[in-house]
């Protein structure tokens, strides 16, 4: 390793040189930026080491008659399994990040990519960089889905995904991120090399987007992956429409996806804006439950929208874009971040790289505060549906199911419960639901 002196930082053998600037700097951005990103994977990791502690040897009474002692065992093996492909993956990501960042990775893809692009001009080179990253990223990360998939998933009976459709939603997901994402990214990188205010007009575009993006996605993008039929007439379809017309809630379409097509977990989920609602079944979650669980599922649902949780959390979201990218706006061009990172040349592109960095310790405690909220509107939800079915022990009963046939974890710490729960622990959810 040789030291720069006289500007204070240092050089790995072979980093390439560039004029006055040479490699990476050990300024306060780098201190505060690796401090950050080490003390947060630590409480991560000391988060996850409490959340194993609390497995505990007994089933607990919410859930005694539902799930017996081997279901009961084999999703505390299920959580330890995950743990330990959580901690490998971060530290996986955590080392690459640092390796790549200390041996001048990102000046010297800046440097390659503008020899590349010649005369193309910052919007292609910041295009070309940026997709480089994330393709380098998501290839490096694959042995982690794979085994994911594959193994830990096969190993407790969930998986049915084949190799030709991992192979496929991998492709696919690919061609759509680059086919939605480099317009926007061109757009975002014209906006802030070329009009006033830009950070202003970034977060309209991304907000646009963003929405957009969410209406059009059930209608295009989802059915690419997943086949969706329209739920079968009978008693399950009468009850679900009767409960929607019941809480007024404009819901124009059921639908039944494929979920069995990759995996035996169960879930649902809503579409759609204004008086164009839609809900899809998992086949797996129809196969699983009876009629007033799933009944009571659609009105937890339905809870959200007349709680006004779409609404507020849109609105949340919205706000908090805004304010990143006034971050943003402030720390473009900051030339000593570009140092920290050994990038000679500042940019738009790069700039948008580094404060993704910068931010990752703020969205992590952006995430712990919505997570709160987000508990908070599940128990709302749970309490509405309770009390427009006048069946709570229907949801309850539907909760314990969902937790035995997923292999949930029954006593989650409270402590990896705030950072990174957005669902309260069922127990306490069924707790609140029978009233104890």
């Amino acid at each position: 390793m040789s030291v720069a002196s006289r500007r204070g930082s240092f050089r790995l053998p072979g980093m390439r040189r560039w004029g006055k600037r040479e490699g990476m700097q050990i300024n306060a951005w780098f201190l505060l930026i690796a401090f950050a990103l080490i003390i947060l994977w630590k409480v991560d990791f000391f988060a996850t080491l409490l959340n194993l502690k609390s497995l505990g040897a007994e089933i607990p009474e919410a859930f005694r008659g539902v799930i017996g002692q081997e279901a009961y065992e084999r999703s505390q093996e299920y959580a330890r399994d995950k743990a330990v492909l959580g901690i490998g993956e971060g530290i996986f990501s955590l080392f690459l990040l640092f390796t790549f960042w200390c041996l001048g990775g990102f000046g010297w893809l800046d440097g390659e990519v503008r020899s590349f692009v010649g005369k193309g001009g910052p919007i292609l080179a910041g295009v070309v960089y940026i997709s480089a990253l994330a393709l380098a990223l998501g290839i490096l990360k694959l042995p982690f889905d794979y085994y994911e998939t594959f193994v830990l998933e096969e190993k407790f009976g969930f998986n049915r995904t084949t190799l030709g459709v991992w192979i496929g939603d991998l492709v696919k997901g690919a061609a759509l991120s680059f086919l939605l994402g480099a317009p926007l990214l061109a757009l975002l990188i014209w906006i802030f090399e070329s009009v006033p205010l830009a950070w202003l007009w970034g977060w309209g575009l991304v907000t646009v987007a963003s929405l957009l993006l969410a209406y059009v996605a059930p209608t295009w993008i989802l059915p690419m992956f997943n086949q969706f039929k329209p739920l079968p007439d009978g008693s399950l379809r009468q009850s679900i429409e009767a409960m929607a017309k019941k809480c007024d809630y404009p819901l124009t379409e059921v639908s039944v996806m494929d979920g069995s097509k990759r995996s035996t977990k169960s879930n649902a989920f809503f579409t759609g804006f204004g008086k164009n609602k839609r809900i899809a079944l998992f086949d797996t979650l129809i196969e699983k439950h009876a009629d007033d669980e799933l009944v009571g599922v659609l009105a937890h649902e339905i809870g959200h929208f007349k709680k006004g949780h779409l609404v507020k959390a849109i609105v949340l979201s919205t706000i908090t874009t805004g304010v990143l990218f006034f971050l943003l706006g402030l720390m473009m061009h900051n030339r000593s971040l570009f140092d920290a990172f050994g990038v000679k040349e500042t940019s738009v592109y790069v700039s948008l790289v580094l404060f993704g960095i910068v931010m990752t310790p703020v969205n992590d405690l952006l995430s712990i505060a919505g997570n709160w909220l987000s508990r908070k509107h599940e128990f709302e939800a749970d309490a509405y549906a309770a009390d427009v079915t006048g069946n709570a022990r229907a949801m309850a009963d539907a909760l314990r199911k969902l937790s035995r046939d997923n292999l949930s974890n029954l006593t989650p710490h409270p402590f990896y419960v705030f950072l990174n729960y957005t669902h309260p622990p069922v127990a306490q959810r069924i707790a609140a639901l029978e009233g104890k």
